[in-house]
């Protein structure tokens, strides 16, 4: 089994972009090296912020051509296997999010179902908060247990806080401030990209 075929992934977060300008600014993102967008929807429930307040749930999001789902386990508690076999029969990707009080413990039984495990170094519902790099042994664990699983790291991450990231195990990277309000996206996520996989060379030695 090959470490290398784990890859640096950079996705910022649209929901700190020009929203009425959505296709334009999604285009700008992947033209200035982005791999992928990614786009919370919130609920007005489990997160007290409301962003696309419609009721956007799995087959919907496969439709639109979705390629990975994540949710957070913590609200689905009795669900999640169901939930995972759901997206997958929709053809998308699964993504599991822990929220900063959720230990791994909560999420180590799904992990084989899993195609990502996102760690929030934030609480979730509100773009542009202080990164917590306490969150940064539960990413360590997940390396260490999980070689070649993909770790997805999300809040307050940008140029100051993307080597915490990098040197704990996450491949996966969103940030939202750091590239949205550059006036250089290209070089902030070309930055960040170089980060991550230096320490992805450096497991690969």
């Amino acid at each position: 089994m090959e470490r290398n075929s784990l890859k640096c992934k950079i996705g910022p977060s649209i929901l700190n972009t020009d929203l009425s300008q959505l296709y334009v600014e999604s285009q700008k993102l992947l033209d200035n090296g982005a791999d992928y967008l990614h786009l919370d929807i919130m609920d007005g429930s489990f997160v007290p912020n409301l962003t696309f307040g419609h009721p956007v749930w799995i087959a919907p999001m496969a439709d639109a051509g979705v390629n990975q789902y994540t949710f957070h386990i913590e609200p689905v508690a009795n669900n999640v296997l169901s939930i995972c076999r759901k997206i997958k029969e929709a053809g998308m990707k699964v993504g599991l999010a822990l929220k900063p009080g959720t230990g791994i413990e909560a999420v180590r039984q799904y992990i084989d179902h899993a195609d990502m495990i996102l760690v929030m170094t934030v609480e979730p519902g509100f773009g542009g908060q202080k990164f917590m790099n306490e969150m940064m042994p539960k990413v360590q664990w997940l390396r260490h247990n999980y070689p070649l699983l993909d770790i997805e790291v999300d809040g307050g991450v940008g140029l100051n806080t993307i080597n915490a990231c990098a040197e704990a195990g996450a491949n996966m990277i969103v940030s939202g401030t750091a590239i949205i309000n550059s006036t250089d996206q290209k070089a902030v996520i070309a930055s960040l990209r170089e980060t991550v996989e230096s320490s992805i060379h450096k497991c690969n030695v």
